[in-house]
């Protein structure tokens, strides 16, 4: 996915690049949030994307990093970690990448997985697609119209959406963030935004994100609807979406992270911690409250997903309470 000059301002040009190289992760365009940190060398191509919680370094995903140096940049950055006092803590870690940090000592357990459609075949006629072809019919009919847009013709609508949605989930709900993706700032060019109205008014949008590597395509990311809107709106501006995607030729459509879901022993590897499991199993169980984990599987199980990909939180010195903390503070949870 090449971009015009115009989009590569510096420092980080470096890093798009780097992502378009090596990434692997679907999420891996997160790593252009506001905030986060990188690490790299110059003798090494790529990085290292993480955020810093007090003596905590919240690692997104693994090295996105030429295969043939991703084992000493990710040694190269524990040991700087190291240095300064702090560990690491690996998220979003895709297989590949949990395998990597277990061998160099950390404790890595799975804690969700994500999810994508094969676009190619996609159809949503037949007799499973029932019920979100009715959902989506029922929006339509409510006069509910969908386009692509400029988010910065719409800024003020969809500010407005996000306050009300905000608002509706609690006082004491706060923006998730660094696992998820943002609107705005210097590479919103290369996402894309679709807004849905009804009678000219802004009710719902969803933003998708490049993803790179071995199933590209993009990543169902941001959505966001008013509390009244009309039920299946989500569904019909995920599936002009797909349309567009489709007539594109666009290969894979990703669902993002779901932590506490689709969780296997098989997926487990031998430096699994048996606390951890039983803790993540425990959450999954019992902790809608703290993550709403089994409305959002819900949500992307309807466009029943080809791939399913486990995904995998990393360790340094082992699970710990503090440790558990500084994610839960990274990811705005708390």
């Amino acid at each position: 996915m090449q971009m015009p000059d115009s989009l590569r301002p510096e420092p980080r040009a470096s890093i798009v690049a780097a992502l378009e190289r090596h990434a692997d992760n679907p999420s891996a365009f997160l790593a252009l949030n506001r905030g986060n940190k990188y690490f790299s060398c110059d003798d090494l191509d790529g990085f290292v994307c993480y955020q810093v919680q007090g003596r905590r370094w919240i690692q997104l995903g693994g090295p996105f990093a030429d295969p043939a140096c991703r084992e000493e940049l990710e040694s190269r950055f524990l040991a700087h970690a190291h240095e300064h006092g702090c560990k690491v803590i690996g998220a979003q870690l895709q297989r590949a990448d949990a395998e990597l940090l277990a061998a160099l000592g950390l404790t890595v357990n799975q804690v969700g997985a994500s999810y994508a459609v094969r676009l190619a075949d996609f159809t949503l006629r037949g007799k499973r697609f029932v019920r979100l072809r009715n959902k989506i019919s029922r929006a339509v009919r409510s006069g509910l119209e969908i386009s692509e847009v400029d988010p910065d013709k719409c800024a003020d609508e969809i500010n407005s959406i996000n306050e009300r949605w905000l608002r509706d989930k609690g006082k004491h709900t706060k923006e998730l963030s660094f696992l998820i993706g943002e609107m705005g700032g210097e590479w919103q060019a290369l996402r894309k935004l679709y807004v849905g109205k009804i009678e000219g008014t802004a009710i719902a949008y969803v933003s998708y994100v490049p993803v790179y590597g071995s199933r590209p395509g993009w990543l169902h990311d941001l959505s966001r609807r008013l509390p009244d809107s009309p039920p299946g709106v989500m569904e019909a501006i995920n599936a002009r979406a797909i349309e567009d995607m489709r007539a594109l030729e666009i290969p894979w459509l990703h669902f993002g992270f779901t932590p506490f879901t689709s969780l296997d022993s098989k997926y487990e590897l031998p430096a699994a911690s048996r606390t951890a499991a039983r803790m993540v199993r425990f959450v999954a169980d019992h902790g809608d409250r703290v993550y709403p984990a089994k409305s959002q599987l819900e949500y992307k199980s309807k466009w029943y997903p080809d791939a399913v990909l486990p995904e995998y939180f990393a360790f340094d010195g082992g699970m710990s309470f503090r440790s558990l903390w500084s994610v839960a503070k990274a990811t705005n949870i708390i």
